[in-house]
């Protein structure tokens, strides 16, 4: 068997094992050294693959694509520093949880630290940021090594949804010619030999035993003001069953907008959505001091909820994680629960006590919210803010679509302005690392899911991420973009680095002063420019009916829109503060 059919054979079986574990996409950026694994994924006829040519951008757009659709998805390119540009993907991946199988194409073992071209260390070069690491072996086409071959694809998808999900990376060593031979008979591999890998993975659902979920029944039935937190979390099948435990245990439940709970059909008559607006006054914060916290997924986003947690760090404080890890910041003395979360909402249905929380507890909490939503969603100026381009956006969103949010003042815009709502909406974000990077390109990469997409985001973080919009373009992808041009960083106004007028445009503020509608002709979007919350709407109804990119700038002012936020907070906090009178 010559070299080349070694090649082809080698790499066929590779991806067809993915492709019989479940892999059905595959992120492509092009080159020459990838040149097997790019055309063979090509060639595999139960597996997508999405050409984009920038690897930063690729990888933020099979993150997005992997977090939308919750299987894993694979990544693709050459040797050298396009590897690199995985990295703040790789990052965000790691600790969002999100699937990611990266293939690095790389020099063989005598072309490295001798000066070769696009040869660079690639061996873990990610370092903890990925789950697994295994660099394969160069190609050989003998049975043992065709085995070999099938048996690492098995573990390299396992291992990106064994646990805690997330990215893994394999290196391939190629030499030249880097040609497959699709003349050969059988590349696939016969039936008879290919591995029964997924077969044989099995894993059970963690959860807790019957003395432990009396020991909780016992702890909470005692207290009288419990409180359920939901952060950011991916399973949507989870709001239902943590809506229904509220029900039951009459209890209050915070819900950050990236939780699953304030969309979708399930009753959401205890869900509290409003609680950043009031959880900002110290005397609020302390007049809700609760018995007990359990909180399921990450931490909100709100830093009000930060706040309210860290000033009762005297309070049982129980972390539900589904696998393993420590997702407290707080540095309070929290406990932590391993077992999913839906079948730990179960038992403690099933074992409610016959005393539960007081109904005055449960109905502070919904008094106040009601009176943070009157406030938020009442008016409207005649030239729209940040928090109305939010509401505006949850007023006419379709069902069955997908939201995506920029970090910084974006998504905390949708926390306070995006209420419950009964369309089945995901609200997604990359609240791993938190950056402003890639955002444009994850949000690109979730629509390639096949669900229509609104993105709101900034205009710093839409400056960082333009080679995003190729591939929405290049697929003629359905996605909204709602941009916010405040030029620059619109949430250090909220921040002390305010007050100092000397440095702060240059080091925080940074304007760009760039003209965006140009940057939409070049990627061929349709393009408006909005002044009020209703014209906005009327944008956005209009462009869901169109097909491909459409942005809608929204032009805010930095400061007005810090002054216009505190007006409604305070509203809100003076309206609660009245009642106790």
């Amino acid at each position: 068997m010559n070299y080349t059919e070694s090649l082809t054979r080698y790499t066929a079986n590779f991806i067809d094992e993915l492709a019989r574990n479940g892999m059905t996409d595959v992120v492509i950026s092009p080159g020459s050294r990838s040149t097997p694994l790019a055309l063979v994924f090509r060639e595999h006829p139960s597996i997508k693959e999405w050409i984009v040519i920038d690897e930063r951008s690729a990888a933020f757009f099979a993150l997005g694509l992997a977090k939308k659709s919750n299987r894993p998805v694979a990544l693709v390119c050459t040797s050298g520093t396009a590897a690199a540009n995985y990295y703040p993907a790789v990052v965000e991946a790691f600790y969002s949880r999100v699937p990611l199988l990266v293939l690095t194409a790389d020099r063989p073992h005598e072309l490295r630290q001798v000066g070769a071209p696009q040869a660079i260390e690639q061996i873990k070069m990610y370092g903890d940021y990925v789950k697994w690491f295994h660099e394969m072996a160069t190609p050989e086409g003998t049975p043992p090594m065709l085995r070999y071959a099938r048996q690492k694809a098995a573990q390299a998808f396992a291992f990106t949804e064994q646990g805690n999900k997330g990215p893994v990376q394999v290196n391939f060593p190629f030499r030249e010619p880097l040609t497959p031979d699709f003349t050969l008979p059988d590349i696939w591999g016969a039936e008879k030999e290919k591995s029964t890998a997924r077969i044989n993975r099995m894993e059970g659902m963690k959860y807790l035993g019957e003395e432990q979920i009396q020991e909780l029944t016992a702890l909470f039935g005692s207290s009288r003001k419990g409180l359920l937190v939901c952060g950011p979390e991916m399973n949507v099948n989870f709001a239902e069953r943590v809506c229904e435990l509220a029900q039951v245990w009459n209890l209050p439940v915070l819900a950050d907008p990236l939780s699953q709970l304030r969309t979708g059909e399930h009753d959401k008559t205890h869900v509290i959505e409003g609680y950043d607006a009031f959880l900002r006054d110290s005397e609020i914060r302390e007049r809700l001091q609760p018995d007990y916290i359990i909180r399921f997924g990450a931490m909100p986003v709100s830093k009000a909820y930060l706040f309210y947690v860290k000033e009762h760090s005297h309070i049982p404080q129980f972390v539900v994680e589904e696998n393993e890890g420590f997702r407290d910041p707080t540095g309070n003395d929290t406990a932590y629960i391993y077992a999913d979360p839906r079948q730990l909402c179960s038992q403690l249905i099933e074992k409610a006590p016959d005393k539960l929380s007081t109904a005055a507890w449960l109905d502070e909490w919904l008094h106040y919210n009601q009176i943070a939503k009157n406030h938020l969603l009442s008016g409207e100026e005649t030239q729209v803010t940040e928090g109305e381009a939010a509401r505006g956006i949850a007023a006419v969103i379709p069902d069955q679509t997908t939201l995506y949010v920029g970090n910084s003042m974006a998504v905390r815009d949708v926390d306070s302005f995006f209420m419950v709502s009964s369309k089945a909406v995901s609200i997604l974000c990359n609240r791993g690392a938190n950056g402003i990077d890639g955002v444009i390109s994850s949000a690109v990469g979730a629509a390639a899911a096949g669900q229509r997409v609104t993105l709101l985001i900034g205009d710093l973080s839409f400056f960082h991420d333009m080679n995003g919009l190729l591939a929405a373009k290049q697929y003629q992808l359905p996605i909204t973009i709602v941009l916010v041009n405040n030029n620059g960083g619109g949430i250090f106004s909220f921040l002390p680095q305010a007050n100092d007028k000397k440095h702060f445009e240059a080091l925080f503020g940074t304007p760009v002063d760039l003209p965006f509608e140009k940057a939409g002709a070049l990627y061929g979007a349709a393009y408006q420019v909005v002044s009020t919350e209703r014209a906005l709407k009327e944008q956005l109804e209009q462009s869901y009916q169109q097909s491909g990119l459409s942005i809608i700038e929204v032009k805010t002012d930095r400061d007005e829109n810090a002054v216009w936020h505190r007006e409604k907070w305070n509203r809100v906090m003076a309206e609660i503060k009245e009642g106790w009178q």
